[in-house]
């Protein structure tokens, strides 16, 4: 693999420990401050019922460590699934690796059935989610903070026609 190239896979049973610290160190990036971080821990956590299930995956670049994870949960609207998890090691920002993440997360909710993605997203991400299509739609309010509303975002997956 060259020096730039990224590889996504499905995440591997017993990584959900590391793949979480990827998390929390992903989101610590934008100064959250501790108490914040500490009520938002059990959102960031990728569990292992989720890998086996398939909805994991993990960007992989020359290092061996992952530096990226995402993750996709149906949703109880038919056909809809949500990003519940996309984050990128801070080192590895502006690489390609959370384009790469959005597109196979996506792909990975089409093969699953999906035809739309629903994204809650942090206002820090917002931009981003902008920038490969996803169409802002509303807020909601954060699963940390009930005053705090986050940027909603929805995504059609276009389907090839039979």
């Amino acid at each position: 693999m060259s020096p730039n190239a990224i590889l996504i896979r499905p995440a591997r049973p017993g990584e959900a420990p590391i793949l979480t610290e990827l998390c929390i160190r992903a989101k610590a990036h934008w100064g959250y401050d501790t108490a914040f971080m500490a009520a938002a821990s059990r959102l960031l956590r990728i569990r292992e019922s989720e890998i086996g299930a398939g909805s994991v995956l993990t960007a992989h670049a020359a290092e061996s460590a992952p530096c990226g994870v995402a993750a996709i949960v149906p949703l109880r609207r038919p056909n809809w699934f949500e990003l519940s998890h996309l984050f990128v090691a801070p080192e590895r920002l502006g690489q390609g690796v959370g384009r790469a993440l959005f597109g196979a997360a996506v792909a990975l909710a089409g093969a699953k059935g999906a035809t739309h993605v629903s994204i809650l997203s942090d206002p820090h991400a917002a931009a981003f989610y902008e920038k490969l299509g996803a169409r802002r739609c509303g807020a909601a309010p954060s699963g940390v903070d009930r005053s705090r509303l986050l940027p909603l975002f929805e995504l059609a997956i276009p389907h090839a026609v039979n």
